[in-house]
C-alpha cells in the first residue's frame, strides 16, 4: 500500500466515531497544551504536501499569534460537542482533507475542473424586503424542490464536494431545510440569513443537525441595520445570536460594506462587539450595484477599498475572529473564484450562474446535472480568462475588469436571469463601473506593488 493510501485510511479511521470523540475530548481538556501535539500528528499523516504546509501555517499562527490562539481555543471550549463533531468531520476531514484530493482525481478523470464548493438558493421567498438586496429582482416565489436539492448534493459528493453554502431569499424559510441537513449529514453547510426566524426551537434544531452554521446579515449598528432591513431587525439578530451562543453553535456575520458604513463595520468597537456576541467569522462584501434599485453611489471609493485592503488583514491578526474581504482577498485565492473555478451559484429558479453577483446563465439545474454545468462553454469561457488581472487586488469581472464579463456573455450567449441584470453590461451603471475600475486600477496597482515588496501570500486553495 502506498503511503498516501495509508494516510487516507488513517484519516478515515481517526475521523470515525469513537476515535474522533476521544481526540476532541483530549483537546477540550487543555487546547493550549494539546493542540500542538494534534497539529504534529495531522501534519505527519496529511495526504498532500499542500495540506502539510497549511497545517504548519496554522500551527505556526497558533504558536505565535495570540488572536489566532484565542480564536481556536474558543472554538474547542465553547462549541457544542455535536457541532464540533460534525464541523470537524464534514468541513475539515470530508471537504478539505479527503474532498480536495477527490476533486483533483475527478477533474483528471472527467477532464473538467471540479470546484471546492457551491452556493445554492433553496427559495427566493423572504420575510424582509431589504433596500438594495442583491437578489431583490429575482422572482419572489421560486423554490427548488426537496428532490432537486437532494440530487444536487448527492451529485456534488460524487465529485468530491462536501461543502455547500445557502442563500436566497431566506434559507430558514425553506420548509425542508432540516430534512436536507439530515439527508446529507456528511456535508458542511453555511447559510446567509437575515436572522429573524431563529427561535428556541430552530436553535435547538441547528445544534441537533450539527453541520449547519448561519451567517447573520448586518449593516453595522442598530440604526444602520434597521434602516436597510426594517425596524427591529437588529434586535432580532442579537437574540438569535444569544440563542445559538447559549447552545454552543458556531455562527458568523455577513456585512455589505458601502461608502457609508465602511469605517463603522471595521472599527475596533464594532469588531469587539461581534466577538463579544460569540461571532466566529465574517464575510465582508463590497456593495455591487445589482438587484433591487442598484445605486452606484453606495460603492466604496478607491481610497476606502485601499483602506480595507490593509484594515481587514490587520483585524485577522489582532482579533480572535476570521474575516474575509470580497474582493480584496483575491491574493489569497489567486484571483476570481467564480465560474466553476472554485465555486458557482444556483438560484431558486434553478439557473446556474457563475457567481452570486453575475446574474447570467446558460443552464438550468432542473434540466441537467452538475457535471453538465461544469462542462458548459459559459464556465469554460470564465476559466480560460482567469485570473482576469495579474493584480489579484483586481480580481472581479464586474467591478475590476468589466470588459471581460461583456466578452464572456457575448461569446457564450448567456442570458440574464432576471430583468435588469444586463445593466452591468451597458448603460449608465456599466459606464460607472468602467470608470470606477479605471480609478481603482490606479490606486490598487499602488497597493499591489507595495505588497509585492514584502512577503507573498500563498493561495489557501490547491
Amino acid at each position: 500500500m502506498r503511503l498516501d493510501e495509508a494516510n487516507l485510511d488513517f484519516v478515515k479511521m481517526v475521523a470515525g466515531g469513537k476515535v474522533l470523540r476521544q481526540v476532541l475530548g483530549y483537546l477540550e481538556k487543555d487546547p493550549e497544551r494539546n493542540l500542538p501535539k494534534v497539529f504534529a500528528m495531522v501534519r505527519l499523516f496529511a495526504v498532500q504536501e499542500n495540506h502539510k504546509r497549511n497545517v504548519e501555517k496554522i500551527a505556526k499562527a497558533y504558536r505565535e499569534n495570540q488572536a489566532t490562539r484565542t480564536f481556536i481555543n474558543r472554538l474547542f471550549t465553547e462549541t457544542h460537542p455535536n457541532v464540533k463533531r460534525r464541523l470537524v468531520y464534514n468541513w475539515f476531514i470530508n471537504a478539505m482533507i479527503l474532498g480536495v484530493p477527490k476533486q483533483q482525481r475527478m477533474s483528471k478523470k472527467l477532464g473538467v475542473n471540479i470546484p471546492n464548493f457551491f452556493l445554492v438558493d433553496p427559495t427566493s421567498a423572504c420575510n424582509l424586503a431589504c433596500a438594495g438586496c442583491w437578489a431583490g429582482r429575482y422572482a419572489g416565489k421560486d423554490s427548488l424542490s426537496l428532490e432537486t436539492l437532494d440530487r444536487i448534493f448527492s451529485e456534488a459528493k460524487s465529485l468530491g464536494i462536501y461543502w455547500a453554502v445557502m442563500s436566497g431569499g431566506e434559507p430558514l424559510a425553506y420548509p425542508h431545510l432540516f430534512e436536507l441537513l439530515g439527508r446529507h449529514k456528511d456535508m458542511a453547510f453555511m447559510a446567509y440569513t437575515n436572522g429573524t426566524l431563529i427561535d428556541e426551537g430552530v436553535a435547538d434544531k441547528i445544534i441537533a443537525a450539527g453541520n449547519f452554521s448561519p451567517a447573520f446579515s448586518l449593516e453595522g449598528w442598530e440604526d444602520r441595520t434597521d434602516a436597510r432591513r426594517g425596524r427591529g431587525t437588529f434586535g432580532k439578530v442579537m437574540k438569535s445570536m444569544d440563542l445559538l451562543r447559549e447552545r454552543g453553535g458556531v455562527f458568523g456575520v455577513s456585512i455589505t460594506i458601502t461608502r457609508r458604513n465602511c469605517l463603522e463595520v471595521t472599527s475596533d468597537k464594532f469588531i469587539d462587539f461581534l466577538i463579544g456576541k460569540g461571532v466566529a467569522y465574517g464575510w465582508n462584501f463590497h456593495y455591487i450595484p445589482i438587484g433591487r434599485n442598484p445605486d452606484v453611489e453606495l460603492m466604496v471609493t478607491p481610497e476606502q477599498r485601499a483602506y480595507l485592503a490593509k484594515r481587514i488583514p490587520y483585524i485577522r491578526t489582532h482579533r480572535p475572529i476570521m474575516i474575509a474581504d470580497f474582493w480584496n482577498d483575491g491574493e489569497l485565492t489567486q484571483g476570481c473564484i467564480a465560474g466553476g473555478r472554485r465555486y458557482f451559484h444556483i438560484n431558486a429558479a434553478g439557473y446556474v450562474e457563475p457567481c452570486a453577483f453575475v446574474h447570467f446563465a446558460t443552464h438550468n439545474i432542473k434540466e441537467c446535472s452538475l457535471l453538465d454545468v461544469l462542462r458548459s462553454p459559459f464556465f469554460a469561457a470564465y476559466q480560460k480568462r482567469q485570473p482576469f488581472c495579474d493584480n489579484h487586488l483586481r480580481p472581479c469581472p464586474i467591478i475590476d475588469v468589466p470588459a471581460a464579463l461583456r466578452e464572456i456573455v457575448a461569446e457564450t450567449g448567456a442570458r440574464p436571469t432576471h430583468p435588469g441584470a444586463e445593466t452591468v453590461l451597458s448603460g449608465g451603471i456599466a459606464e460607472f463601473l468602467d470608470q470606477r475600475a479605471e480609478d481603482w486600477a490606479v490606486v490598487g496597482n499602488g497597493v499591489w506593488e507595495e505588497r509585492k515588496g514584502g512577503c507573498q501570500v500563498q493561495s489557501v486553495y490547491r
